[in-house]
């Protein structure tokens, strides 16, 4: 039992780094590194650069959400963890 609650630990801790992760490179990488870069495209009328920094990473923590929340299903399902 005490193995399934590692091996549980390790995978959700493998899940909360990928969205981290995302999450940093997303608003960090796209939002500030590459903005002018970005900014040569347009996206609705804006600067893709300007719209990242301002609504792209929202947008895509909000899927990380959504994604975390349907992978930790799937994780609690095969380690037998539902409430």
């Amino acid at each position: 039992m005490e193995e399934n609650k590692e091996a549980y630990w390790q995978e959700n801790l493998r899940l909360i780094f990928i969205c981290l992760a995302i999450w940093f490179a997303v608003s960090f990488g796209l939002g500030l590194l590459l903005v002018e870069p970005l900014n040569e495209f347009r996206l609705g009328g804006y600067k893709l650069g300007f719209w990242f920094a301002q609504q792209g990473s929202i947008y895509s923590f909000l899927g990380l959400i959504f994604w975390y929340g349907a992978k930790m299903n799937k994780l609690d399902k095969k380690y037998h963890a539902e409430d």
